[in-house]
């Protein structure tokens, strides 16, 4: 199975963004769309310290009647956040993912988050995988 060591390191984009603490709400939605992701990590220094999701603005900012400009995101983000290691393979993240029903894992390293997997990734890598073995097995099929 393919590691989350190899699977970042063949992402096209591992960028981590991330927000303070201190930041509104409306900041880290902005952010996300201008990243195009679903999920900004939420980040005390190096230390992280929750996720905000686009679920968690759904369920905890607007159904409840928060203002995007006057919430920080201290108040609306998931802070217990499951993790991975670099040295786990995505087995072990579809695990997490089906499991705890989140959809994104901040890839951590000796307490330094070096990465960010979505379930999409993780989709990805495995359709990649089954496509290289669908190959492999035709050419030995055909004896090419």
């Amino acid at each position: 199975m393919l590691s989350v060591s190899r699977l970042l390191n063949n992402k096209k984009k591992n960028s981590v963004w991330s927000v303070s603490p201190n930041h509104m709400v409306i900041d880290a939605l902005n952010l996300m769309s201008e990243q195009g992701i679903g999920a900004v990590l939420v980040m005390d220094g190096n230390c992280l310290i929750g996720i905000f999701s686009e679920r968690d603005y759904a369920r905890k900012g607007i159904i409840a009647g928060r203002k995007a400009k006057s919430t920080p995101v201290t108040e609306v983000m998931t802070p217990n956040v499951f993790t991975v290691s670099s040295d786990m393979d995505i087995e072990d993240c579809m695990t997490l993912f089906s499991e705890k029903r989140i959809r994104h894992l901040p890839v951590v390293d000796n307490q330094q988050v070096i990465g960010m997997l979505s379930i999409g990734d993780i989709v990805s890598a495995i359709m990649q995988a089954q496509d290289q073995q669908i190959k492999y097995l035709e050419s030995y099929i055909t004896g090419q």
